[in-house]
């Protein structure tokens, strides 16, 4: 006698239902999201140590990100930066909305609340590359000294004065003809800055007003400012004029800042356009009726997620790494 084996083939499906009756792409997507979760933590809590660590000259971020667009000279600490937190958050409320409508299988107002959500990423991905130009370009200027420290300038009121106030320029900048002897192709250091630090010198030495405050914070959350006779001798000690910020050094403070900013917003900012590239391509396919065909926007759902995730990042990031 044979023993008969009868196997039944199972057609596995897209909205096949895996544990906790959740479809499986659902399930990976929240996999993702738990291993992103804990990459995301790992920088910020590498951020909070480093901080700590250099708590004394860490810069302060009122004074860092107080640009408005179109309110120039205007002091607006975290005003942006808190106008790009209520849109992406905006955002994830048409998200939700655009999720709802899927469930009851309304397409134009899945596309509707689509659309605005794609135009809040795109809104924010814009307001964080304008930060950054603000950012790298700086917006006073400073001097950093033999030991890496940085030496701003404030006047009279305490209050921090730009270089391109007080700097007398060289009367001789700019006539000087190089020769194929005197060029130079390649240069092993920073780069050339607006001004040079004999101009910085003279301007200083020219506005006995003008004081150094230093990059180390007292206990009222205010820069070190020393006094004229300190700040002629502090003077001493620098090598390079520094405007901006980049990786190697900052006009703000501690070098270690910029690192972080660059590489935890940067970071955030590629999940952002990764979502809006998601969110597109599932747009079109609600204007096409793909999922009216499948019976289903789960898709909807699944991309809602993700941008829930992102949004819920930037809440973190925006509170320890701008407010706290």
């Amino acid at each position: 006698m044979g023993a008969t084996v009868t196997t039944e083939a199972t057609e596995v499906r897209g909205d096949a239902r895996g544990p906790l009756n959740v479809s499986y792409g659902k399930m990976m997507m929240w996999y993702f999201i738990l291993s992103d979760s804990l990459t995301f933590c790992g920088f910020l809590v590498g951020y909070g140590f480093t901080r700590y660590k250099f708590m004394d000259t860490w810069p302060i971020a009122d004074e860092v990100f107080n640009h408005f667009p179109f309110l120039h000279g205007v002091d607006a600490p975290m005003y942006y930066v808190a106008l790009m937190t209520f849109i992406l958050i905006f955002s994830s409320v048409t998200m939700v909305l655009a999720v709802d409508a899927g469930h009851q299988m309304k397409r134009k107002k899945v596309a509707t609340y689509m659309f605005l959500t794609i135009l809040g990423g795109l809104v924010f991905v814009g307001s964080q590359a304008w930060e950054w130009k603000n950012f790298i370009n700086g917006s006073y200027g400073a001097v950093e000294t033999r030991g890496g420290s940085i030496l701003q300038f404030v006047g009279e009121d305490g209050k921090q004065i730009a270089l391109a106030d007080f700097v007398v320029l060289d009367p001789n900048r700019g006539e000087a003809t190089l020769t194929r002897a005197k060029a130079t192709w390649f240069v092993n250091g920073p780069s050339q800055s607006t001004y040079s630090l004999a101009e910085v010198q003279a301007g200083f030495d020219a506005n006995p007003a003008i004081r150094i405050r230093t990059q180390n914070t007292t206990d009222a959350k205010h820069k070190e400012i020393l006094s004229r006779e300190a700040s002629v001798e502090r003077l001493k000690d620098a090598v390079l004029v520094v405007e901006g910020a980049n990786l190697i050094r900052n006009e703000y403070g501690h070098k270690t800042f910029a690192d972080f900013f660059f590489f935890i917003t940067g970071f955030h900012g590629f999940h952002v356009c990764t979502g809006i590239l998601i969110n597109i391509i599932i747009f079109f396919n609600v204007l096409l009726g793909t999922y009216d065909r499948r019976g289903s926007y789960e898709m909807v759902e699944k991309g809602g997620l993700y941008w829930h995730f992102v949004d819920l990042v930037w809440v973190f990031v925006f509170t320890f790494f701008y407010l706290v």
